[in-house]
This record gives C-alpha cells, sequence and structure tokens, in this order.
C-alpha cells in the first residue's frame, strides 16, 4: 500500500474498483456456488434430522459464538488497515492466533459441564468438548485471510472456501444417512474448519515461526481489542435470543426457531460477511477520501438491498409452502415463524453494512460503541418477547432492529461521509421494488385454488420475479443499469 500515494487519485481509484469489482465477483460467485452445495446438502440433511437435533446443536452455539469473539480475528482486521506490514508483526500476529485459540479451545472444555448443566441437557458438554478442536485450526485460517485480503487477492479465499464448503457438505450427508443425528452437525463444521485450514495455509504461503515477543504491536492489539470488543457485543445480539429462550422453551420449539432464522438470516449471514470482507478492504484503501468514502457507502448499500429486498419480501409472503416445500411436512411449524422474522432483516441487513466502513476510517469504537447498544437493545426484547413463547420471540426481532438502525446511522453516517436523506434515497428504489412484489404476490396468493405445494411456491416465485424486475425496469431504471453495468465491469 506504500506505494500507491505515488499514483494519481484518479488512476489509483480506478484500480481499486477494479480491484473490488473482481474480489466481489470471486468471492460472490464461488460464495454462490459454494451456498447451493452446502444448501444442497443442508436442506436435505435438515429433512432427516429432527428439530431435537438443531435445538441442541443451537444450544452449543451460544458458547461457540462467545468465545470466538475473541478468536483473533479482530487482529487480523487491524494488519489489513495497517499502511505498512513486515514480517516481524506478521509473526507476532500469527503467535497471537496461536495463544488466542488455544487457550479458547481450553476454556470451552472447561465450561462445557456449565452450559449442560443451564441448558439441562448433559449431551451439550460432550458435543462442547468435540467441538473445542475448531479453535486449533482458527490461527490457519484467520493469518492467510489478513494476509490475501491486505492485498486484495480474494481469489485464494474463495477457492479455499469452495472446496471446504463442498467436503463440509459430503461429511454431513454422510453423518445424515449414517444415523449420527446430532453429530452430523458437530462433524461437517469439523471437516470444513480443518480443510479450509489446510487450503488457505498453503494458498497464502503462511506457514511460519509465530513470534510470542509482542512489543511493538500495541497499536494492532488495541485495534483487534476494540473489533473483539465489538464482536463480543455481537454475541449478546446474535445470541441472547437462544441462550434466553434455551430455558423457556424445549428443544424441539428452539429448533423451530433456530431454524426458521436460519432460512430468515441466508443472506445476512451468508452471502453479506462476503461483501462485507470486500468493502473492509476497499474502504481502508479509500479512507481518506470522505467524499468517495460516501458514494461507494451509499452505492454498496443500494446494491445489497437490490439483492436482499426480494429475498426478504418474498419470504414473507411464501413463508408456507416454502417450508413445507424445502423442509417438509415436520417443519411446517415453523412457516409462521419464518413469516415474522423476514420483516425485521431488512434492517438488520442495513445496520450490518456500517461497521466496516467505520472500522476501515481507523474507528472501530464506534462499532464497539453501537454493538453496546444492541447488546442492551435486543436482549431487553427477547426477555419480554419469550414470556408469550417462541412468537412473541420472534416479534422483538421485528420491534427492536428498526430502532437499532435508526441508531446506528444517526451515529456513523457523518463518519462514512454520507446524509441520512442521501441513504434513504439510495436505498429507496429496492425497498419500493420489494414491497410492491410483495403486495403482489400476496394477491395472486390469495386468488390461487388448492394446488400442491410445489405448483403454489413455483407460482408465487415467478409471479415475484416477474413483479420485482418489472417495478425495476418501469421505476428504477438507472438502479437497474447500474446492478447490470457493475456484472459486466462496466462500472
Amino acid at each position: 500500500m506504500a506505494e500507491s500515494a505515488d499514483i494519481p487519485s484518479n488512476q489509483r481509484f480506478d484500480t481499486l474498483r477494479q480491484q473490488v469489482r473482481s474480489a466481489v465477483i470471486w468471492r460472490s460467485g464461488t460464495q454462490f456456488l459454494g451456498q447451493l452445495v452446502t444448501w444442497g446438502s443442508t436442506f436435505l440433511v435438515i429433512r432427516i434430522l429432527s428439530p431435537q437435533d438443531y435445538g441442541l446443536f443451537a444450544m452449543t452455539q451460544v458458547v461457540l459464538a462467545l468465545l470466538n469473539m475473541l478468536n483473533g480475528y479482530g487482529l487480523a482486521s487491524a494488519v489489513i488497515q495497517r499502511p505498512h506490514v513486515d514480517k516481524r508483526l506478521k509473526r507476532q500476529l500469527f503467535g497471537l492466533l496461536v495463544l488466542l485459540n488455544f487457550g479458547l479451545g481450553l476454556a470451552q472444555v472447561l465450561m462445557a459441564p456449565l452450559a449442560a448443566a443451564y441448558f439441562r441437557q448433559p449431551i451439550v458438554a460432550d458435543l462442547l468438548r468435540v467441538q473445542a478442536l475448531l479453535y486449533v485450526a482458527t490461527p490457519f485460517i484467520a493469518f492467510p485471510y489478513a494476509l490475501l485480503a491486505r492485498s486484495m487477492d480474494f481469489k485464494g479465499q474463495a477457492q479455499a472456501n469452495l472446496a471446504s464448503a463442498t467436503l463440509g457438505a459430503i461429511v454431513s450427508l454422510i453423518g445424515a444417512f449414517s444415523g449420527w443425528g446430532v453429530w452430523t452437525l458437530i462433524a461437517a463444521p469439523m471437516a470444513l474448519f480443518w480443510s479450509r485450514a489446510i487450503i488457505m495455509t498453503w494458498l497464502a504461503r503462511s506457514l511460519m515461526w509465530p513470534s510470542f515477543d509482542f512489543r511493538g504491536a500495541g497499536d494492532v492489539v488495541r485495534f483487534g481489542g476494540l473489533m473483539a470488543t465489538s464482536q463480543l457485543f455481537w454475541f449478546l445480539q446474535s445470541q441472547a435470543d437462544v441462550f434466553i429462550a434455551g430455558r423457556h422453551l424445549d428443544p424441539h420449539t428452539l429448533g423451530l426457531y433456530t431454524t426458521a432464522l436460519f432460512l430468515t438470516q441466508v443472506f445476512v449471514a451468508k452471502f453479506l460477511p462476503t461483501l462485507n470482507d470486500v468493502a473492509f478492504s476497499a474502504y481502508a484503501r479509500i479512507q481518506d477520501d470522505a467524499a468517495a468514502m460516501g458514494a461507494a457507502f451509499a452505492k454498496s448499500s443500494r446494491i445489497v438491498m437490490v439483492a436482499a429486498m426480494p429475498f426478504y419480501a418474498g419470504l414473507a409472503v411464501t413463508a408456507e409452502p416454502l417450508v413445507h416445500v424445502v423442509l417438509g411436512e415436520k417443519w411446517l411449524e415453523a412457516a409462521p415463524l419464518v413469516r415474522v422474522l423476514a420483516i425485521a432483516m431488512p434492517f438488520m441487513t442495513l445496520q450490518t453494512l456500517f461497521a466496516p466502513a467505520t472500522n476501515a476510517r481507523g474507528l472501530p469504537g464506534i462499532a464497539a460503541r453501537l454493538g453496546a447498544v444492541g447488546g442492551i437493545l435486543l436482549p431487553i426484547a427477547f426477555v419480554i418477547g419469550v414470556q408469550f413463547g417462541v412468537t412473541g420471540l420472534t416479534i422483538a426481532w421485528v420491534s427492536v432492529w428498526p430502532l437499532y438502525l435508526a441508531i446506528t446511522a444517526r451515529r456513523s453516517l457523518r463518519e462514512v461521509g454520507l446524509t441520512a436523506p442521501a441513504l434513504a434515497r439510495a436505498i429507496a428504489p429496492p425497498v419500493l421494488a420489494g414491497l410492491a412484489m410483495a403486495a403482489i404476490v400476496a394477491l395472486v396468493d390469495a386468488g390461487l385454488p388448492p394446488v400442491t405445494p410445489v405448483s403454489r411456491l413455483a407460482v408465487l416465485i415467478g409471479t415475484g420475479a416477474l413483479a420485482y424486475g418489472g417495478w425495476l425496469a418501469l421505476f428504477a431504471r438507472d438502479t437497474l443499469a447500474e446492478l447490470i453495468a457493475f456484472v459486466r465491469r462496466r462500472d
């Protein structure tokens, strides 16, 4: 990055634009292929396993999510954001990652009996002890990730992710058909993590002796600490519902809830992190140019919402036939939960876009403070909501996320060089198109005669695609043209 200061700004931004486009295409393309493989196996496994299996697995994820906040990915982000990185700092980063993750693995083994006692499920302890092996692989994923992302080389990451996702899918199918039950959900991530660690380490040529002499790395540790603090608050937001519900709901009902949440969060949990990885690296290159940052943030928000709105609106109006066809009849109780949760997801998606931009500006404290706000708002909402059962838990999502988005936007927009009206204008076309699509699909669904779930779903999906595309073509041609130009590498 050091030589970039000697390159004319227009040439530098043109080069960055090409790098971002290439990164998005590689990451998004392989992510899409990987998700097709993963979803194909996941939905088949869901049809085989029981809601109780997923409820037990969700209980273990509370502990993993908590400890993973400290796994050192924030340190990796600090290296991406720094203008200059030498070999000594790389070895220090690797040493920090090894030290942190081996300690986390030991901590999880020690915490396993406590978690099992809290959830009143003895098997949770055994599941957690085996999952502790995931931490051993983490340094060999996070370290090469930092090196590849710093150089904007997302091709290697994409290849590793696709290969490991395929292996994880294969293991999950073997486990499901072999009758492993809940252990299927443990074995598949294990195969995915370890294969990704091996492939990424090889592609990045990142294997080196770690250094445990951390003198001179204080700024990296501080930056990583703030990032970790932000992630810790994210844990409170993302896992508080399961932590709270695990004491109030039985494993079957908890499994229904977490599977409904999985469906509605497919975009924000599976695709958005990929785009945010690219965005963080790109924003870091233009962090001193407020106008460029604002324009980039507005454009990325608009493109993300173009993809997100039809997904969420479609889930809200096709929940019943979708669950019936994709998951099977035994999961139909999850359909009303999907319908409610889908309403909250656009707010969550937009809120999640802010952190990469403010972090890239060298201001991780903003995301950390906003994480603290979410870490207070969401658990309070979940505690209140769960008193009314699983439906109340889903309503809590819809109640709190618009407020949380408003607070985040108010604090972050100035730092990313954008105003609230400008952001509203940027995302208005896809939001209006999504709402119009939902209304049209709901009207068509109401007028359909009795048909099979597959036929009903096919008609509704076709109607939604035509309605959304038609609305953009009629009322948001500039947005549609921008998306097409981006995909064709002409913008």
